[in-house]
């Protein structure tokens, strides 16, 4: 892949961590399921949230060797566009997210189907700050592949460094 230019990118630099509970404060919950389209660094979300649904197609371009820090690209899909790509083949990942605002601070807590709690911190194109304290942390799982959305949903990663997906 040529030079990476992040003219229609958002950056995201985020932390993650393994967490004991979803902590007090939740201003809202989305269902959210994502496919990962085989053989791409593609995935389509659909996201519902109080009963409105939003389809996307996204990429995630990792900028560094590990799966913090990453440009992230969306298109937002019609229903006829929707239908068709949602026919290709592709690793399916379920999780409900819960939205959490609490004392200055926005995070977002999500429980996969095996129950476990994940949650992240997004420092836009800073790393974020180190997790408040009423967040139950367990541990630090933002460099572990099997962590990211494509790690849980069993994608095999093309390569772990610049320029591979997540």
């Amino acid at each position: 892949m040529g030079e990476l230019t992040l003219k229609y990118a958002h950056l995201e630099t985020e932390r993650r961590f393994l967490v004991r509970s979803v902590p007090d404060g939740v201003a809202g919950v989305s269902d959210i399921t994502d496919r990962y389209i085989d053989g791409t660094r593609l995935r389509l979300r659909e996201v519902t949230t109080d009963g409105v649904t939003t389809r996307k197609l996204g990429q995630k371009v990792r900028l560094g060797e590990g799966p913090e820090r990453i440009a992230h690209t969306s298109i937002y899909l019609d229903d006829a566009e929707w239908e068709l790509l949602s026919r290709l083949p592709a690793r399916t990942l379920r999780k409900r997210r819960h939205h959490v605002q609490r004392a200055g601070v926005v995070l977002a807590v999500d429980q996969f189907e095996d129950g476990s709690l994940v949650a992240e911190i997004d420092g836009g194109d800073t790393r974020p700050a180190e997790p408040p304290e009423w967040l139950d942390v367990l541990r630090e799982v933002s460099e572990d592949e099997g962590f990211t959305g494509a790690g849980r949903a069993g994608v095999t990663l093309p390569g772990f460094g610049k320029d591979s997906v997540r």
